[in-house]
């Protein structure tokens, strides 16, 4: 476990959405990360926020503005340094030869390494993102490179681009016409807990990256926990068993930095 803070210096930055930008930098440690895992990120002087990976080698992260630590991390360009500790918590695992991949939001990020490891291992892969609107799609192009055009599926709140749909709604119409070896998602709580349950009315494997509030990142605060699991350790990834022990919290309750209890 590396628990002390790596300065590294960003390389290139590079605006993927209005509200969301990328951050390249080079470190050998982030450089091994399994797809799924995440870094913690200090922004000198403001703030220590977990992050996934979302390109490997060069390591990038992806932010989107939602707070004072992200607002900072995103106002960040070449040349300015950040701290960086892990890659710290469990991945996804592949499995299985057909495959569907559900990505919402700049949940797309954490899922856009996995989608290149399937890729590699010559699966077979469906993936579907969803956003508010186009302008908010995040990886449209890299993801369909990869894919082709016929696997990869739109949607958007508003039908600005693809389907007018949550990506919820989507990956349910697909998997009532398809069978899938395995189910890989990330993005909002409630959109995975959606996927989950489709999954398990299915009886399809799934694999979800879930995002909690996180102080420390390596199990000591305990405030990622969702029932008896901590986010940091026993996920970020956590399957479909894991997930199924913790119902009573899963899509429904989250720690915030008060340590309380609060409606996702």
């Amino acid at each position: 476990m590396i628990n002390k803070s790596r300065i590294v210096r960003i390389v290139k930055t590079k605006q993927e959405t209005p509200t969301i930008k990328s951050l390249f930098f080079q470190d050998d440690e982030a450089s091994k990360s399994k797809p799924g895992q995440f870094l913690m990120i200090w922004i000198p002087g403001i703030d220590e926020i977990p992050m996934s990976v979302s390109n490997i080698n060069p390591p990038r992260i992806t932010v989107k503005r939602v707070g004072k630590g992200t607002e900072a991390l995103s106002s960040l360009e070449k040349n300015d340094e950040i701290g960086i500790k892990g890659p710290y918590g469990n991945g996804f695992t592949i499995t299985g030869q057909k495959v569907l991949v559900v990505g919402g939001g700049v949940g797309v990020a954490a899922l856009l390494p996995l989608v290149k490891l399937l890729i590699k291992e010559n699966k077979e892969t469906t993936v579907i993102i969803g956003a508010k609107t186009k302008q908010e799609l995040l990886f449209k192009r890299e993801i369909e490179k990869l894919v082709g055009k016929d696997q990869l599926m739109i949607c958007t709140d508003d039908g600005s681009a693809g389907l007018k749909m949550m990506a919820s709604d989507l990956a349910t119409h697909i998997v009532e016409k398809n069978s899938y070896d395995q189910i890989y998602t990330c993005g909002p709580e409630k959109m995975i807990y959606k996927i989950f349950e489709l999954a398990e009315k299915k009886g399809t494997p799934l694999q979800a990256a879930l995002e909690r509030y996180m102080k420390c990142g390596f199990g000591l605060c305990g405030s990622c926990g969702i029932g008896h699991l901590l986010v940091c350790k026993d996920g970020p990834v956590l399957d479909s068993q894991s997930l199924e022990k913790v119902k009573e919290e899963f899509g429904k309750l989250r720690r915030g930095p008060s340590g309380e209890f609060e409606k996702i």
